[in-house]
């Protein structure tokens, strides 16, 4: 119920056990766990252990857990009863933790056709609707490789990618800055050759176009 109440916040799932929560994680995107630590069976610091990746704010009703949660790295540690006020503080922490990891992020990792896939920003040219379903996107690479990323929006990729480097220029496509090669108001032209040895172009729409161009002329 706080959780719904903090707008930085996006439910993906709740669990009623970590054993449940590592069944299904490999199905699920997520880039925060809120947990308790004393739970029967698996407790919150070995589930916090196997979490890779991922941000953790501890809520428990014992204070002497906190050095541990701090020596794995958990983003905040909080002492039930836990207010909203607490619990968005804790969340502001990981919103500028979750920015400066993407900022530094080498690759990220997307549940695609083929299972879970690592993508190098720097090898990023752009990111289309998929023709066959809307819900995915199909990412092309700098080696003319294209990936299918499952049940994905703009938005929610937008969020994962350096955001100085990646722009969204209609609403079929986001590009990456560092690919372009010409444009005009309304198009633009791709280093990345297609198949047939021509460069690749897309449509740049009134919408995106301001967002745009304060990325091109910085």
């Amino acid at each position: 119920m706080l959780c719904e109440q903090i707008p930085e916040l996006e439910i993906v799932k709740v669990f009623n056990s970590p054993e449940k929560l590592l069944e299904k994680i490999t199905s699920i995107d997520f880039d925060l766990c809120i947990t308790d630590i004393e739970m029967p069976g698996m407790d919150g610091l070995t589930l916090a252990s196997r979490l890779q990746n991922k941000l953790v704010i501890f809520t428990t009703a014992y204070k002497e857990y906190g050095s541990e949660a701090f020596d794995i790295d958990a983003v905040d540690y909080i002492t039930k009863p836990v207010t909203k006020e607490r619990l968005h503080k804790a969340v502001l922490k990981a919103v500028e933790r979750h920015k400066s990891t993407i900022q530094n992020a080498a690759f990220i990792t997307l549940n695609t056709d083929k299972g879970k896939g690592i993508i190098y920003i720097n090898q990023l040219v752009y990111v289309k609707s998929a023709e066959h379903d809307s819900r995915d996107k199909e990412a092309l690479l700098i080696d003319g490789s294209v990936l299918v990323l499952k049940n994905i929006n703009f938005e929610a990729l937008l969020q994962q990618i350096p955001k100085t480097n990646f722009c969204r220029v209609n609403k079929k496509e986001i590009i990456a800055v560092s690919q372009v090669k010409h444009y005009t108001h309304n198009e633009i032209t791709l280093k990345q050759q297609d198949k047939n040895g021509n460069f690749i172009s897309v449509l740049l729409s009134e919408t995106y176009r301001s967002a745009f161009m304060k990325l091109i002329t910085r």
